[in-house]
C-alpha cells in the first residue's frame, strides 16, 4: 500500500488543470460579467483540489524522490499563490505534535481557542469572539484564503520560505498575474467582489477539508506520554462516506491511517482504513470516524463547550 500510484496522479493532475485551466478560459469569455461570480466558485474549487496534490507531494506520496516531489509541491503552490516552505515546515509540526497545545501550530490561531485553557487566556475582542467562536468559526473560513497568502508573503518576509528565490519568483508572478487578469478583465467593483468571493469560498472550502480531521478531538500536553500509535489515532476524526467524499476532501477524510502512514498515497488510504481500524479495535484504542456533517456539528458543538466559561461570566 506504500507504493507510488502514478497513474492515479497522473489521472488527477490532469483533471485538475483542466478544472483549472478551463475556469480561467471561462473567465476571459465571460467578460465583464456578473456571470464571473460562478467562475470565482469554480475558481475555488480548483485551487483547493490544487492545493490538495500539493500536499500529497509535500508528503512524498507521488514520486519517491524528495526533488521530484518538491517540483510538484512548488509548482502547485505557486498556482494558487502559497508558500510551498512555509506550509512543509508548519504541516510537519503539525504531524509530529497533532494537537498538542503548544506544539502543534494548527492551535495556535489567536482567532478560535480550541481548549478551556486558551480560552482563559484571550482578552479583549478575542476573548468575546472566544465566547461565541462556534457561530463565528463558518464566517470566520472566508477568511481563510487571505490568511495563507498573508502568511506566505510573511514568510517571505521573514525568511522562513524553502528556497526563498524560486518561491519569491513564484509568489510575485502568481500575485501580478491574477491582479493584472482580474483588473484588466473586470471593472474595478466587480473585481473588487470577484476577489472577495473566489478567496473566500477557497477559505471555506480549505478550512472544510481540515477542520473535521482534530478539531474537537482530544488535546495533548507536555505531561502527556502517548506512545506514537495513541498521538496519532486518538486524536484524529475520519469521516465516513463514498468515494465523492474522497475527492470532496482530497483523502483527508482518512487522516487516522494518513497521520499513521503520511507517505501513503492519498487512494491507498481507503484500503488500509480497515486493517488499520481493526488493530485498534483489537487493542483498545479508540477510533473515531463519524459522518460528513455530523463531524462539523461535532467540530461547532466543541468549540461552543470551550467558550461556555466564557459566556458563564459576570457581565
Amino acid at each position: 500500500m506504500l507504493s507510488r500510484r502514478r497513474g492515479y496522479y497522473l489521472a488527477k493532475e490532469i483533471l485538475t488543470l483542466a478544472i483549472f485551466a478551463g475556469a480561467w478560459v471561462l473567465f476571459a469569455y465571460l467578460g465583464n460579467s456578473w456571470w464571473q461570480l460562478l467562475t470565482a466558485a469554480l475558481l475555488a474549487i480548483a485551487y483547493t483540489q490544487l492545493s490538495f496534490i500539493g500536499h500529497d507531494a509535500g508528503h512524498k506520496q507521488i514520486f519517491r524522490s524528495r526533488r521530484a516531489n518538491d517540483a510538484v509541491g512548488f509548482v502547485h503552490a505557486g498556482l494558487v499563490g502559497l508558500s510551498y516552505g512555509w506550509w512543509i515546515g508548519k504541516h510537519n509540526r503539525h504531524h509530529a505534535n497533532p494537537n498538542h497545545e503548544s506544539d502543534d501550530p494548527d492551535l495556535a490561531i489567536p482567532a478560535l481557542a480550541f481548549t478551556k485553557g486558551q480560552g482563559s487566556t484571550r482578552q479583549g475582542f478575542l476573548r468575546w469572539m472566544a465566547k461565541y467562536q462556534a457561530f463565528l468559526f463558518f464566517p470566520l473560513l472566508l477568511l481563510e484564503g487571505l490568511n495563507l497568502h498573508w502568511s506566505s508573503i510573511e514568510a517571505f518576509w521573514h525568511g522562513e520560505m524553502k528556497s526563498r528565490r524560486l518561491e519569491t519568483a513564484l509568489l510575485i508572478t502568481h500575485i501580478v498575474a491574477y491582479l493584472a487578469a482580474v483588473f484588466v478583465v473586470l471593472s474595478p467593483g466587480l473585481a473588487v467582489v470577484f476577489i472577495l468571493v473566489h478567496q473566500g469560498l477557497w477559505g471555506v472550502y480549505m478550512g472544510c477539508s481540515f477542520a473535521p480531521n482534530h478539531k474537537g478531538m482530544p488535546t495533548l500536553t507536555d505531561d502527556d506520554q502517548s506512545d506514537f500509535l495513541r498521538k496519532q489515532v486518538l486524536t484524529s476524526r475520519n469521516v465516513r462516506g463514498s468515494r465523492w467524499v474522497d475527492f470532496t476532501l482530497g483523502g483527508l477524510n482518512y487522516q487516522i491511517e494518513h497521520h499513521l502512514f503520511p507517505s501513503m498515497p492519498r487512494p491507498n488510504l481507503r484500503h488500509a482504513q480497515p486493517i488499520v481500524r481493526e488493530f485498534c479495535l483489537a487493542h483498545g484504542v479508540a477510533y473515531t470516524e463519524s459522518e460528513f456533517l455530523r463531524s462539523y456539528a461535532q467540530v461547532l458543538r466543541h468549540l461552543h463547550e470551550v467558550g461556555a466559561p466564557l459566556r458563564a461570566e459576570r457581565r
